[in-house]
């Protein structure tokens, strides 16, 4: 099962591996970074659901992926995170039928915290090299950046773009902004690297070298760190799940957009 839950269309909507080993072209984007780009085509994103807790566990992705309905709750094959977040949601819902309101926000919180989110991998040509480039970019951030290719769709090819992040923490923007004139706001260079960029479709198994991915073994260690008592789940390091319980999809969020 790939990791990649949609591609091309599918992912914008919703906002092929190689047997040799490909180098990652994931570029570093924090906040204060600008790149000018060619938007190569409304096609080169990816979405996958990625795990992780900010400050505590880096950002994985499940090597054996959940299986997710077209709204993205999980219906099958649940992780351990999926399994935890689950159990924290019923301990909240039983903390609120009890009538203890602030408790239940609070591991409500938690409980989504261990959820997977969906995130986009999207591509782009560097100006400055001619080169094909990705970026890691959450729903919102994805969203955003998709709004403004769709809506240069139709000259995205006879167009360049800034791509920037502002802002710190959880609370960056990212935006696509068009470089109006390209012969007085682009060297000789980046309009040489613009028609390079252009000259081959980006190949979509660039994609699968991004991630890191985590067996179940390093998903249980990362609940540990997270703070989660693996024992509830039938589990302890170096051994596999005891019970396979039965897991209701949880059909809402309580928080925001991640």
């Amino acid at each position: 099962m790939s990791i990649f839950t949609k591609r091309g269309a599918d992912a914008v909507s919703s906002a092929t591996t190689e047997e040799t080993t490909k180098d990652s072209i994931l570029v570093p984007f924090g906040s204060g970074t600008t790149y000018k780009v060619r938007v190569k085509s409304v096609e080169d994103s990816a979405e996958y659901y990625a795990y992780g807790i900010f400050g505590k566990v880096n950002t994985f992705v499940p090597s054996n992926p959940s299986e997710r309905n077209a709204k993205g709750f999980v219906t099958a094959n649940h992780t351990v995170w999926d399994k935890a977040a689950d159990l924290l949601y019923k301990d909240a819902k039983a903390l609120k039928d009890a009538g203890k309101e602030a408790e239940a926000e609070k591991v409500s919180q938690q409980a989504y915290s261990f959820k997977g989110k969906p995130r986009y991998l999207m591509a782009f040509g560097n100006l400055e090299t001619g080169e094909d480039i990705i970026v890691d970019l959450t729903k919102k951030q994805a969203s955003g950046v998709m709004a403004t290719i769709n809506k240069y769709a139709k000259k995205i090819d006879k167009m360049a773009f800034e791509l920037s992040k502002t802002g710190s923490s959880t609370s960056t923007v990212v935006t696509l902004s068009p470089i109006i004139d390209m012969d007085e706001d682009l060297t000789d260079a980046e309009r040489d690297n613009f028609e390079k960029a252009g000259a081959q479709p980006f190949d979509f198994a660039n994609f699968e070298n991004c991630l890191f991915v985590a067996d179940e073994e390093e998903q249980t260690k990362n609940l540990v760190v997270a703070g989660f008592d693996i024992g509830r789940l039938g589990l302890s390091i170096g051994s596999t799940s005891q019970a396979d319980e039965e897991v209701t999809p949880i059909e809402d969020d309580p928080t925001a957009d991640f």
